[in-house]
């Protein structure tokens, strides 16, 4: 089925519901919207059929492009899972808030319990916690009238500082861990203490998307927020039995059709998405997208929410099973390179975005807080959410929401391969700045979006005004530096 096609088949799926219940999808929005936000873990670029993926099948979030803005130059604020986290949740940038790992990561006094103990550099300090004071925007949300509901990996604190702890009503999942390592994992018993065990082998997936429907059925009549924070795609690498063996079969028509592994420093690097396991996780988790999105039909309000689908980084490419590959996007999660930073991001806005639209604007993680906002007609908090700006001109039509530049800093040895360092990336061109021997480089990322040709020496102009740039950024925001580390060998 042609692109125009499928698009007609999700349309024509959403208006003849919609028409059901009375009301077309296109028609103006007159009260506030409710809002179904879906952040799936470590899902890379690339890894949706409607983001390119040759292998992977997501027709339900494919209907969401179809229906909505596909964003293609959409960022998390870190390439690895708690900074994006906390991003989100309060507007600002990681370094700003010194919450630039993820939480359980080393801090200097317990590097040399580590496997980075020889490294030449200690990395940074950081905050374990997005701090109480901070106004989250499930809080903003609530003081606007809204009922607030989070499911599934939260890893932004432990006891003090959980989803109940920072504006949700309702947690179920959502706790220290960074992934499903208790019980058995990705089935019940899950050995959560934040979600009651289900029948035994119920699968992760589908019991959070029961959670979030039963939520949202109970708020049918009032505004909500559903956070739906999947563990999926993370690691442990596990499938169900059926889906696993529908991407062994898959895999048979491609497994010579190249090269399957490159090398990324010195690490390898995966070429080709063929991983069977990863297959079958990205397709449990488009079920249990396409089970809420079936609810919000059925009850007769998918025509009022805002569904935004989101990554909190890029793909494991690197390490830890290298399950998937980013290409034509360099690395993966870990690394500032786009393969680990770029995020497919898809927003449906009903009686708003117009369906089918592809943005290229660059958008970051930090701009949900005063997008969100606006979408209910809250006043903005610009002392909240400093490093966001709202997206909704750009939901609108508008080409472009202003001139900025976008920064990360990750003063880190990523468990996958990547080292301490920041970027910035202001219009087409994106600079990086390695913190081991303060080496930069510059691409064009609308010439080389694989990050292969450093032009940094032949423009030295630009890479000089934009390292100055980053320089200044940092200074601003208090960003924490790695130090020389006295034990490096």
């Amino acid at each position: 089925m042609d692109r125009r096609h499928f698009i007609k088949k999700c349309l024509w799926g959403s208006a003849a519901l919609s028409l059901s219940s009375g009301a077309f999808f296109c028609s103006p929005v007159k009260q506030k919207p409710n809002f179904l936000f879906v952040l799936v873990d470590d899902l890379g670029w690339k890894d949706l059929s409607c983001y390119g993926s040759p292998f992977y099948e997501t027709p339900h979030v494919d209907c969401l492009a179809a229906e909505g803005v596909r964003f293609t130059d959409a960022y998390a604020a870190c390439p690895v899972c708690s900074p994006t986290r906390v991003s989100i949740m309060t507007g600002k940038y990681p370094a700003r808030l010194q919450t630039t790992d993820y939480f359980g990561a080393p801090q200097p006094e317990s590097v040399s319990e580590h496997w980075t103990r020889h490294k030449s550099l200690v990395p940074a300090p950081y905050k374990a916690h997005m701090p109480l004071q901070e106004v989250t925007l499930a809080e903003a949300l609530k003081k606007a009238g809204y009922a607030t509901f989070f499911a599934g990996k939260w890893h932004m604190g432990g006891k003090g500082y959980y989803p109940e702890d920072q504006g949700f009503d309702v947690n179920k999942g959502g706790w220290e861990r960074g992934g499903p390592y208790g019980g058995n994992k990705y089935f019940s018993p899950y050995g959560n203490p934040k979600l009651e065990d289900g029948p035994e082998g119920e699968h992760l997936p589908d019991r959070l998307a029961s959670e979030t429907c039963r939520f949202i059925e109970k708020k049918k009549d009032q505004n909500f927020l559903a956070f739906l924070s999947f563990y999926s795609v993370h690691t442990p690498l596990m499938a169900r039995k059926d889906l696993e063996e529908k991407y062994r079969e898959k895999k048979k028509s491609i497994e010579n059709e190249r090269q399957i592994w490159g090398r990324e420093g010195e690490r390898k690097v995966r070429l080709i998405q063929n991983h069977a396991v990863y297959g079958g996780m990205v397709e449990a988790m488009d079920l249990a997208v396409g089970k809420i999105i079936n609810r919000l039909k059925s009850l007769g309000l998918y025509d009022n929410t805002v569904i935004i689908f989101m990554s909190d980084n890029g793909g494991l490419s690197t390490s830890e099973g290298h399950p998937t590959s980013n290409l034509p996007l360099r690395a993966g999660k870990g690394w500032l390179y786009e393969g680990g930073i770029r995020e497919p991001l898809i927003i449906r806005w009903p009686g708003v975005t117009q369906a089918g639209v592809q943005c290229s604007e660059p958008a970051i993680s930090t701009d949900f807080y005063p997008t969100l906002l606006e979408m209910t007609g809250s006043p903005a908090l610009p002392s909240q959410h400093l490093d966001g700006k709202s997206l909704v001109p750009l939901l609108k039509g508008k080409n472009q929401i202003e001139d900025r530049c976008l920064f990360w800093h990750y003063p880190h040895y990523g468990n996958q391969g990547g080292s301490p360092s920041s970027a910035i990336r202001c219009g087409k061109y994106k600079l990086i700045e390695f913190f081991e021997d303060h080496h930069i480089e510059l691409y064009d990322l609308s010439q080389d979006l694989s990050e292969q040709n450093d032009l940094s020496q032949q423009l030295p102009d630009t890479a000089s005004e934009l390292k100055d740039k980053l320089h200044l950024w940092r200074e601003k925001v208090g960003a924490l530096k790695p130090t020389p580390n006295p034990n490096a060998r």
